[in-house]
This record gives C-alpha cells, sequence and structure tokens, in this order.
C-alpha cells in the first residue's frame, strides 16, 4: 500500500516536468531532416561537402534544444525559436538538394 502510494506521488511529480521539456514536434521534424538529408546522400543529389554542412546546422539545432530543456521547461518563446532554427535548415536541406551540384560517382 505505502509502495504503490509512492509510486502514484513520484509519479506526480516527475510527469509534469517531463511534459515541461518534452518536445516531441521538434524531434519527430529532426528525425524527418535527418532523413531528408540521408536520401540526398543515397541519390546524389548532395555532395560531401553539402552533407556536412547540412549535418552541422543539424547538430545547432540539437544544441539550441538542448540548451533549451537544460532548466527544465522549454517556454513558448524557446519552442518558436526552435522552430524557427528548424525551419531555416529545412529551407537549406531544399536548397542544397536541388542545386546542380551532385555527389561524385564512386568507381
Amino acid at each position: 500500500m505505502k509502495a504503490t502510494i509512492a509510486a502514484l506521488i513520484s509519479a506526480a511529480v516527475i510527469a509534469p516536468a517531463a511534459a515541461q521539456t518534452a518536445t516531441p514536434e521538434v524531434d519527430k521534424r529532426q528525425a524527418n531532416q535527418e532523413t531528408r538529408i540521408e536520401q540526398g546522400v543515397q541519390s546524389g543529389s548532395l555532395t560531401p561537402k553539402e552533407t556536412a554542412k547540412l549535418e552541422k546546422g543539424q547538430a545547432k539545432v540539437e544544441t539550441k534544444k538542448e540548451k533549451a530543456k537544460s532548466d527544465g521547461v522549454v517556454t513558448d518563446k524557446e519552442r518558436a525559436k526552435l522552430a524557427k532554427a528548424q525551419k531555416k535548415q529545412s529551407k537549406k536541406i531544399a536548397k542544397e538538394k536541388h542545386d546542380k551540384q551532385v555527389a561524385p560517382k564512386a568507381s
């Protein structure tokens, strides 16, 4: 009985804290953008240099996300900044995938 009460109390305390730092939309979009980069690599529409540049941009967004989560709360303002950074990165991915540069063919 005491263990059940303790479990319920800890769940009630932990769940709201996790919800405040949860960033499912950001995580989903990051994964989607990583997939787009990988597709560009596979199709040859991204050169190694472009890929490295895009991966660096993805890492910057990830760093911003971790910084936003560091204090235990991701505010609406922080979420908006993350969304803006991801939108910017998405445009860069599209631009690089659809430019005239192609990766050299492996021989």
